[in-house]
């Protein structure tokens, strides 16, 4: 079983930055593939970023590509979403998540993910 905690959001003003984490407590992180999804309120949850093995792999929604940043760090069973210049749109709760993978794979659909985070607020004011 894998536990996902994710920290780092906040309260931040448009063109801000901010950092989350997200931890993750389970064997074999290194083959894991983890994604950033986020949910406003009223709206369905949407893909945000998604990252391979070695994170040489990586792939953006259109809305966040050059503001945001995805990294992993397998040593610490760790992944990142870097956000900067942030917009009011942003506002989101923000989920990691992780699948297993028999290769190095990437996807973008919530539908292909095992484990989730509880979710960290993001709130961007302008």
């Amino acid at each position: 079983q894998v536990q996902l905690v994710e920290s780092g959001g906040g309260l931040v003003q448009a063109g801000g930055s901010l950092r989350l984490s997200c931890a993750s407590s389970g064997r074999s992180f290194s083959t894991y593939g983890l994604g950033w999804f986020r949910q406003a309120p009223g709206k369905e949850r949407e893909f945000v970023a998604v990252i391979g093995w070695s994170g040489g792999s990586t792939y953006y929604a259109d809305s966040v590509k050059g503001r945001f940043t995805i990294s992993r760090d397998n040593a610490k069973n760790t992944v990142y979403l870097q956000m900067n210049s942030l917009k009011d749109e942003d506002t989101a709760v923000y989920y990691c998540a992780a699948r297993p993978l028999l290769a190095d794979q990437i996807a973008t659909t919530s539908l292909a993910y095992d484990y989730w985070g509880q979710g960290t607020q993001v709130t961007v004011s302008s």
